[in-house]
């Protein structure tokens, strides 16, 4: 099994070889401009993957996922090919680089990797930085290859709760309860009823890593998923849902992420909502 994830060692040790791209994929639910953060420091030779920019500009939900010929010429532009070696990293540390991690993996690219504690790790590290205007790579040709197995819709969701499927909420256990007003206007507070609240959180370590082994299936155990089930995973917008489907990825599970996630479930009047535990 390969994981989705790579070290700073490895990273570091493979600067400059062939076919490597490494996509800054930093997004920021405050609206923190992850372009000047990129302008100002990234890791050597990388380029900028802006989430909202690759997504279906059609689709009044936020960044969800573009037609396949849509990212295909996104990704061309920035100089991405599906043969690439791909690592994604996030000034977060693992948050955003997950959901693009996702993307990638579901249009098709061979190799994917998700940096492990991010930039935060990288610099304490003391690892090299690139700063000043960002170089533009060739573009290229990226074909897709879309695994709509990786994808799941309203109906899906719908369907996977009436078969009392195993749908795994990222969100924190506040919003999952319904204590508190959702970070975006106009959605109901709550959860799927029967959904299963694992605040994504919990599966990243002190450092700031994926958690691994044990710990990490520890993590999924002890809030009630059977790892034998099929899961579907989910959040507020899909973005932390990939951090989930990353840590089952890392274990040798495949998921499901439901890409409209609460902001379109939550924004309806005809899907059902609970609170409480």
């Amino acid at each position: 099994m390969t994981s989705p994830l790579i070290s700073t060692e490895d990273l570091q040790a493979r600067l400059g070889t062939e076919g490597l791209k490494i996509l800054d994929g930093s997004w920021h639910l405050d609206g923190r401009d992850a372009g000047a953060d990129f302008d100002r420091e990234r890791l050597p030779g990388a380029v900028r993957f802006d989430l909202d920019a690759v997504s279906d500009q059609n689709n009044s939900l936020p960044h969800m996922l573009p037609s396949a010929a849509d990212f295909a010429a996104s990704v061309g532009r920035l100089g991405i090919a599906a043969t690439d070696d791909i690592v994604v990293y996030d000034t977060a540390g693992l948050f955003s680089a997950a959901r693009i991690w996702w993307m990638f993996r579901v249009m098709g690219a061979g190799s994917v990797r998700v940096l492990d504690g991010g930039l935060p790790k990288w610099k304490a590290e003391g690892r090299l930085l690139e700063t000043g205007a960002p170089r533009r790579l060739p573009a290229m040709e990226f074909e897709a290859d879309v695994a709509p197995e990786g994808v799941a819709g309203l109906e899906d969701v719908r369907v996977a709760l009436a078969a009392e499927a195993q749908v795994l909420d990222a969100r924190g256990a506040a919003r999952f309860r319904g204590e508190v007003a959702e970070p975006r206007p106009g959605l109901r507070s709550g959860h799927m009823p029967g959904a299963i609240n694992l605040p994504y959180s919990r599966l990243i370590a002190a450092d700031g890593t994926l958690l691994r082994g044990q710990a990490l299936v520890q993590a999924f155990t002890e809030a009630g998923v059977d790892l034998t089930r099929p899961v579907l995973t989910t959040c507020g917008s899909g973005v932390t849902a990939a951090i989930l489907s990353l840590g089952l990825a890392e274990l040798g599970i495949e998921s499901r992420l439901y890409d409209g996630s609460w902001a379109e479930w939550g924004g309806r009047v005809d899907t059902a909502v609970v609170t409480g535990a």
